[in-house]
């Protein structure tokens, strides 16, 4: 038992991701997990993935990670996506990509704590709806027998799922959660990378005691326009011109061989 740092969606953003480090060790919290994409929609891949292997985290392979590594094609990306990760695909360094292809699926935290991306069985499945959260809380007892817990990420959205006998429930998390032990849950953590929320710019991330069985939510400033900046200088954002060609290639020859003139 012990009290975890837990991150997601980190996508190459430097700024954010020393902020959230920045919170957790002024709350004292040594043990750092990821559920995945460390890589990503910004321009600091390499830097981010040091920050996260300098503080001994364990982290899992999102589909960001995997796209970003050629492992997953660009089929279920939007052009948004793809354009960064293709501009990622040739800015990681080799240390990096090696990582990150070593990077599981899953990680079993302890005997009942699970980490995931998506959902258990399809790392680029969105969980928002009541039916997937029954279908993969089906999932998580046939393939992970005795875990109750599991945090994942890709809807870059904090939340708590709670599945039992009465249902599916959607819990509110401005004050943390109790987590009982007769239900099972699924935990969202946050993006710490902002860049594609509109109504707010801050890196968010949660606190789970596994003893006192609790997650608490934080949320703390960066400096966005440094990240922006960044990220636009080194061609990770997509000009409206060129998201008319993606569209245009899409249709006539699929995504899996759509070119990027910046990547």
């Amino acid at each position: 038992m012990a009290i975890y740092g837990v991150l997601g969606d980190i996508h190459g953003n430097r700024e954010a991701l020393e902020a959230a480090l920045a919170r957790l060790e002024a709350l004292g919290v040594e043990r750092i997990v990821c559920v995945g994409d460390l890589v990503g929609y910004n321009a600091d891949p390499d830097a981010c993935v040091q920050l996260l292997r300098a503080r001994g985290a364990v982290s899992i392979a999102g589909n960001h990670d995997l796209i970003g590594t050629g492992r997953l094609g660009f089929e279920r990306c939007s052009n948004k996506a793809m354009h960064s990760l293709k501009r990622t695909r040739h800015t990681l360094s080799r240390e990096t990509a090696a990582y990150l292809a070593a990077l599981p699926a899953h990680h079993r935290l302890e005997d009942d704590v699970l980490l995931t991306h998506g959902g258990v069985r399809d790392v680029q499945q969105y969980m928002t709806r009541p039916k997937h959260l029954e279908e993969n809380a089906a999932y998580l007892a046939r393939d992970f027998p005795g875990v109750r817990i599991c945090f994942y990420g890709h809807t870059h959205e904090q939340k708590v799922w709670e599945v039992s006998g009465d249902g599916v429930r959607d819990l509110p998390v401005a004050e943390g959660v109790a987590l009982r032990r007769d239900a099972t849950y699924f935990i969202n953590p946050g993006s710490v990378d902002a860049s594609r929320k509109r109504n707010h710019k801050l890196a968010e991330l949660a606190v789970f005691d596994s003893g006192e069985r609790r997650v608490v939510f934080h949320r703390v400033p960066y400096d966005e326009a440094t990240t922006e900046a960044k990220a636009r200088d080194g061609g990770f954002r997509i000009d409206r011109w060129r998201d008319r060609l993606y569209d245009v290639q899409r249709r006539l020859i699929g995504p899996r061989h759509v070119e990027g003139g910046s990547a």
